[in-house]
């Protein structure tokens, strides 16, 4: 078993956050994820019920699999003039992450040839949160988000599955206790207690709403154009504190910061699709799609009696 302290070092050079490594061990929260599909609480996202399968074992992804290098990179910086979730503000996380993770998987096997590396960014079947927790980057809060008792949620995971195997870190331990405030702060109601834990019924959230969600929205969306950052924005463990002054500390990744000017709600409603092609290359936005984005504009113009709300239909 070799130890990973070179390759922490490069993560962090790379610009990581945090890094850790845990065991491809199958998922612990497999059986619920699983029991949650069948609940229906996808909606329409289909696509998750393809990929259970693979889910259920890291080694789908990449045979041979002897540990998963865990890491994280925050995302936080002050909200824009739309209500777009922090997360897609600047450039698409799938692109920053899979080039940095390409970069530490090409360091793994120079030091170890013949080893292969697979990179997973949230778009690979596997289960993120789920291995990141393993290799002690945070616990999972009532939101469902993981959570880094020092640093709070604002921050993706990607994880590099690799034929090497490392030393393991230990499990990281935390948890909500009583508080209740993401809860109580989500305008539809999304976040649920069944089955002795909690969980988010994409059906109401705001996030897969204004994103997955195709046609009509019979939820007040709250204003969000795309995602939304209630639950992050009202988490305790995101206050900056004296003592912690890594909770809701600014990105430092350049490719987050340098955001786009986006138009008016007025003129997202009505943007033709060729203007929406042009802008939201390299942005997650472009998830939504050109009739999702104008859907959401005019919810949020008539929600808000903004000026120019009779462009509603």
């Amino acid at each position: 078993m070799h130890e990973p302290v070179a390759v922490k070092d490069y993560a962090l050079e790379l610009g990581f956050d945090t890094v850790g490594v845990c065991a491809p061990m199958p998922p612990p929260h497999f059986s619920a994820y699983k029991a949650w599909l069948d609940k229906g609480y996808q909606g329409t996202m289909s696509y998750l019920d393809k990929h259970l399968p693979l889910k259920a074992d890291p080694a789908a992804l990449l045979p041979g699999v002897q540990s998963i290098v865990a890491v994280t990179l925050n995302y936080y910086q002050d909200p824009g003039d739309l209500k777009i979730a922090r997360y897609a503000l600047g450039r698409d996380y799938h692109k920053v992450m899979r080039a940095k993770l390409r970069k530490l998987a090409a360091f793994i096997e120079q030091a170890h040839p013949g080893a292969k590396c697979r990179p997973c960014v949230d778009s690979a079947p596997i289960m993120e949160r789920d291995y990141a927790q393993l290799a002690g980057l945070g616990w999972f809060g009532k939101n469902t988000m993981l959570i880094d008792s020092r640093r709070g949620s604002w921050f993706f995971i990607g994880l590099l599955l690799t034929t090497v195997e490392f030393e393991q870190d230990s499990q990281a331990v935390g948890g909500c206790g009583s508080c209740h405030a993401c809860i109580d702060a989500c305008p539809t109601g999304a976040i649920v207690y069944e089955e002795e834990r909690w969980q988010v019924d994409a059906r109401s959230c705001i996030s897969y709403l204004t994103i997955e969600h195709e046609g009509e929205i019979e939820h007040d969306t709250a204003g969000w154009v795309f995602g939304c950052d209630i639950c992050q924005e009202v988490c305790p463990f995101n206050q900056p504190r004296a003592s912690q002054p890594l909770r809701s500390a600014v990105s430092r990744e350049p490719g987050f910061l340098g955001r786009r000017e986006w138009p008016s709600l007025e003129r997202l409603a009505m943007v033709s699709d060729s203007d929406w092609d042009e802008l939201t290359q390299g942005s997650a936005v472009r998830r939504a799609g050109a009739a999702g984005l104008r859907r959401n504009a005019k919810m949020a113009l008539a929600r808000d009696c903004h000026p120019g709300s009779e462009l509603v239909s």
